[in-house]
């Protein structure tokens, strides 16, 4: 018996294949979400409007976290309800709704430095705080499609976010592949600001910072030229954009990583003085969002430092001669450490950690006959993002083709 398909077979295979996406299009339900942000600087506040729009799909109910000391005036359509830090709020079903708060912006660390602050002429927060996380439940499948917009006071004349414009320039499109609702978060900048832009292939790079601060905008954007072809190459993809915030006293003096997005403290040097980078360092948190498992968070840390060093050495901008002092000082700083793990490393611990994965580095080298390195690995854990010993291990052998002895250290037990 003849089993060939025959020609009306045919067709109807391809006509079913044809309809397929049709019907992966028809079961995707989608809604709108506009926040748009409207900052007091007298009142040391920003008043935020949520504003969901149903169309083939619904939100039915959103808790968000918003404690009291910080969250003020919730307001809006339909059922708000506050148990604790958590509010409910369940908009009536089938129209627009919105949601409307206060946020007070300012918030100092407890060495007295600002990771959030709003002045007369400009404010530095970040989306995170300014619409908080939440726990959405919505129709079967339902994504939602969000806009950022933002009113600003008179005089402020600027404002950019981790995200691209809308096509009418009055809005960014906010995006966020990893989930159905989408929230704004990342480190944000508006005011009397000034903003130094620069384009390398698909990813926009942007600088921004008070105008009387003294911001090293054009040289950080120098460093993204030698650097982006070696984040690409080590990481893979890279963002669409990356948002760097800059400012001086009283912000905090450090560097603070968020989504496509980071904070650097205007007097902190590009390079320090013991051959790392805390712009690298950060950039490499933005890029890679690997964090440590409970008990490996010198995973993330060290991973970012070492390729503080690595990535500067390969762009020439450390000599290897200045790579390998700055690899020096961090075995010698980590010289007493014995064990790696902590829920927090810093310091020695990061440094110990640093040289753990060089001589992985160098151990998978040698395996493959420079074939591979840790570059493979951590691009293999990035889709993870919270990594463990234990997957470090797995990806490690996989590069390899055997177990890491350099792995089989008491550093782990």
């Amino acid at each position: 018996m003849d089993i060939r398909p025959t020609r009306l077979a045919w067709r109807a295979l391809l006509a079913a294949l044809l309809f397929l996406p049709t019907l992966a299009l028809a079961a995707r339900t989608e809604y709108d979400v506009d926040y748009i942000v409207r900052f007091l600087p007298a009142d040391g506040q920003a008043d935020v409007s949520l504003r969901l729009t149903p169309g083939t799909g619904a939100v039915r109910e959103m808790r968000l976290r918003m404690p009291a000391d910080r969250y003020t005036q919730v307001r809006g359509d339909g059922t708000v309800t506050r148990k604790g830090d958590t509010i409910t709020w369940v908009p009536p079903k089938g129209k627009p709704a919105r949601l409307r708060y206060r946020y007070a912006v300012n918030h100092q660390r407890r060495d007295g430095g600002y990771d959030a602050r709003i002045t007369d002429d400009w404010v530095i927060v970040r989306g995170d705080d300014l619409v908080p996380s939440a726990t959405v439940r919505a129709t079967k499948g339902a994504d939602s499609r969000a806009r950022l917009r933002f009113l600003l006071p008179k005089g402020w004349t600027n404002v950019d976010t981790p995200f691209v414009h809308s096509k009418d320039g009055k809005s960014f499109v906010v995006v966020n592949p990893d989930r159905s609702f989408d929230r704004p978060v990342g480190w944000m900048v508006a005011g009397a600001v000034g903003t130094r832009r620069e384009y390398f292939d698909q990813m926009e790079v942007s600088v921004g910072g008070p105008k009387g601060d003294v911001i090293r905008r054009n040289d950080m954007l120098a460093f993204f030229n030698a650097l982006v072809p070696e984040f690409e190459r080590a990481y893979g993809e890279l963002p669409s954009k990356l948002l760097i915030v800059s400012a001086g006293d009283p912000m905090w003096r450090g560097g603070l990583s968020g989504p496509r997005s980071l904070f650097l403290h205007a007097d902190r040097p590009l390079i320090s003085e013991n051959g790392t980078s805390t712009l690298v360092h950060e950039l490499t948190h933005v890029i890679t969002r690997i964090r440590g498992a409970d008990g490996d968070d010198w995973i993330a840390e060290s991973l970012a430092e070492f390729y503080s060093i690595e990535l500067l050495r390969r762009a020439s901008l450390l000599s290897d001669a200045r790579a390998d002092k700055a690899q020096a000082w961090m075995a010698n700083h980590g010289r007493k450490v014995a064990t790696l793990t902590s829920d927090r490393s810093q310091g020695p611990r990061t440094a110990r950690g640093v040289q753990l994965l060089r001589e992985l580095d160098a151990e998978i080298r040698k395996a493959t006959k420079n074939k591979r390195s840790l570059d493979d690995v951590v691009r293999a854990l990035i889709p993870l993002r919270e990594v463990s010993r234990e997957d470090l291990r797995e990806q490690a052998q996989e590069a390899m083709g055997r177990p890491s002895r350099v792995l089989d250290t008491p550093l782990l037990d």
